[in-house]
């Protein structure tokens, strides 16, 4: 294995170098500008290329089986939260950081009024990176009072200061409950470029999942709680909203020592987010492999027989629908309910008409002041205390993160760095890289011919490759028929697609070789695309949802390579098989594909790829930008330079 670099080009070659041109260059029919339209011309809609995948996922939903008895769903349950947490949660995590006690900081009481006050924590979520939390605490309460969690989603600057979750805290702790007020990763005081909850991705690559961060931020809170000799724990509650909501059923449904869960318009099974995409939250809300073991169905049953209200808006402007979600969310788990006693004590549902949009306004705020006061043993309590000029500013709020504040991404550059990669035997290693990119072997099931052109000397043929997962990939075949015919045939990718690889493509042609430009699953064409906002094409959704079900994009498209290289050398009668990939998806995919089926390729050929998968990191490059790469685990056990070797590149020119 060789590399090196010209002007802004790799080439990684085991075997031979790059060889010179022909000598029949000089015949050479084929321009650029020639293969241009015909590489350009949309071969489909973006909803047309969505679909197939749209499909495949469909058919990977969880089913929630509701067995005979209710001793079956607790042992399910059991089962379900184990794996969960084993396997989603906490999957790569040393265990000093998940198992670490909660270490709080108490900054005192800041602010005394009739009935609360308010005290000032900061606590620790791993080493360097910390969250802070205001405490409500009821003057007068019983010895052994409730407490509740107060979590909230994408609030933006204020954070933890938002108007609705001070009033609400507020009133809980004027009744009685010891209410926390937690801060949200990348909200409020948490609030930092590098926090962005994609970084969780970045954690990922390296072996640590993101999503357990987001976890512990929050489980930490309820520690606090449970041990404060003040809280009944078997009194315990969580609710929030949006991101909070997702907070709220993670949280409940995979700790028992919550008692009351009311998540609020935040969340959706499965089913929902693959026919509305606006249902689809960040990475820690579909974490790699969730939906292998449970989908949000599952976590909401898994509360049975705990008390839990269900509440969403009537017309939510931004996601989460209540009469869209009910259908697939209560109705399903209604039955779960019961099996242990009369659902309608235990599980409810309350939709929101006024103002009906995402909040938890007064309306939602009362219902579940009625719900935790039932569940709770509270005095009747139906209407909220008016406390509106109690209500605090960000600064008066603040309590501070203290210095040398880590981030998501500072976490995940930290957990590279410690890397220490062991050997093995190449069978091994091809082993653990077809483990980690879930790689599926497919094949070719049919090539739909689409379109075709012939002249001055330069043919072409385009085609709709149909694997036989079910997915497809898109390629164009070009040939100069007037001169002579190499032993080499070429494959082009490029991670702009298709219509950006015209002069790659023209030049490989001139060399007498036959060339297929192909569009891979996520590239040009072939990439699924549904619009979310102004520059958000939104396919990384995809990306994130193919993780949750336990694929991997990278595993697929490497599939999807394999198998049309196979397909191509058996059409073109090639001997030998070279990649020529622009970008660093075409780079990574490729040396992938080569891996997993050594002595396919004789040669890959790379333009402005990446040094190391630590650039991603480094830069660092968006999760939105490239989904495929961030696979998790992959950069803990494999580089750029450790999956060349693999692929065995032999030529026989």
């Amino acid at each position: 294995f060789s590399s090196r670099r010209r002007h802004t080009r790799w080439y990684f070659v085991t075997g031979v170098q790059t060889c010179a041109l022909p000598i029949f260059l000089a015949l050479a029919q084929v321009e650029p500008n020639a293969v241009q339209p015909v590489l350009a011309k949309e071969l489909q809609s973006p909803d047309a290329a969505a679909q197939p995948l749209l499909d495949y996922l469909m058919a990977k939903v969880p089913p929630l089986s509701v067995p005979a008895k209710p001793e079956l769903w607790t042992a399910e349950a059991a089962r379900l939260r184990k794996q969960v947490l084993d396997n989603v949660i906490f999957h790569g995590w040393p265990a000093a950081w998940r198992d670490a006690p909660a270490k709080f900081e108490d900054l005192g009481v800041f602010y005394s009024a009739r009935g609360y006050r308010m005290r000032k924590l900061r606590y620790e979520v791993v080493p360097g990176f910390r969250s802070v939390a205001i405490l409500y605490e009821p003057v007068k309460a019983e010895p052994k009072a409730p407490g509740i969690v107060n979590v909230n989603g994408h609030v933006g600057e204020l954070g933890k200061a938002v108007e609705y979750k001070q009033k609400r805290c507020i009133n809980q702790a004027l009744h009685g409950i010891y209410a926390l007020n937690l801060e949200w990763i990348n909200q409020g005081e948490l609030a930092a470029p590098h926090n962005e909850h994609t970084f969780a991705a970045h954690m990922d690559l390296t072996g640590t999942t993101g999503v357990g961060l987001f976890y512990l931020a929050m489980r930490k809170g309820l520690d606090y709680l449970a041990a404060h000799p003040n809280v009944d724990p078997k009194r315990l509650g969580v609710t929030g909203l949006s991101g909070g909501g997702w907070q709220t059923v993670t949280l409940s449904g995979l700790d028992e020592r919550v008692r009351v869960a009311i998540p609020v318009a935040g969340y959706s099974p499965m089913v929902s987010r693959l026919e509305r995409f606006m249902d689809i939250g960040d990475n820690e809300q579909q974490a790699s492999d969730l939906f292998l073991y449970a989908d949000f169905t599952h976590l909401t049953a898994m509360r049975a027989p705990q008390p839990t209200l269900l509440i969403y808006n009537a017309q939510d402007s931004c996601c989460f629908i209540g009469p869209m979600v009910k259908p697939e969310l209560y109705d399903k788990v209604l039955p779960v309910y019961s099996l242990f006693a009369d659902p309608s004590e235990n599980f409810a549902w309350h939709e929101n008409l006024d103002p009906a949009d995402h909040n938890y306004q007064l309306d939602n705020r009362e219902a579940a002041y009625r719900f935790i006061a039932r569940h709770f043993g509270l005095p009747a309590w139906e209407h909220e205390t008016p406390v509106g000029a109690e209500v605090k500013s960000y600064d008066e709020l603040k309590v501070g993160l203290g210095p040398d504040q880590a981030t998501i991404l500072g976490l995940a550059r930290k957990l590279a760095s410690s890397i220490q990669r062991s050997g093995g035997t190449p069978e091994a290693r091809r082993a653990l890289l077809a483990e980690i990119v879930r790689y599926k072997p497919v094949s070719l099931l049919h090539g739909w011919a689409v379109s075709n052109s012939k002249a001055k000397g330069v043919e072409t043929r385009t085609y709709r490759l149909q694997m036989t997962n079910g997915l497809w990939a898109h390629a164009t075949w070009v040939a100069a028929y007037e001169l002579p015919s190499s032993k080499t045939a070429t494959i082009v990718l490029n991670d702009k697609g298709r219509a950006h690889a015209a002069a790659i493509v023209a030049d490989r042609a001139n060399r007498g070789e036959q060339v297929a430009a192909l569009d891979l699953l996520f590239t040009g064409d072939a990439a699924p695309r549904r619009q979310r906002s102004s520059g958000d094409d939104g396919r990384w959704l995809y990306g994130l949802m193919l993780a949750a079900v336990g694929d991997r994009p990278l595993g697929i498209e490497a599939a999807q390579l394999i198998a049309a290289a196979r397909s191509f050398k058996r059409l073109t009668g090639a001997e030998t098989i070279r990649i020529d990939a622009t970008g660093m998806r075409s780079q990574l995919i490729a040396l992938v594909a080569g891996a997993l089926s050594p002595k396919l390729f004789s040669e890959i050929a790379v333009h402005d790829g990446l040094h190391s998968l630590g650039e991603l990191l480094e830069r660092p490059v968006k999760f939105q930008d490239a989904p495929d790469m961030f696979c998790r685990d992959l950069y803990k056990y494999f580089d750029l330079d450790t999956l060349a070797p693999l692929a065995e590149m032999r030529s026989d020119r």
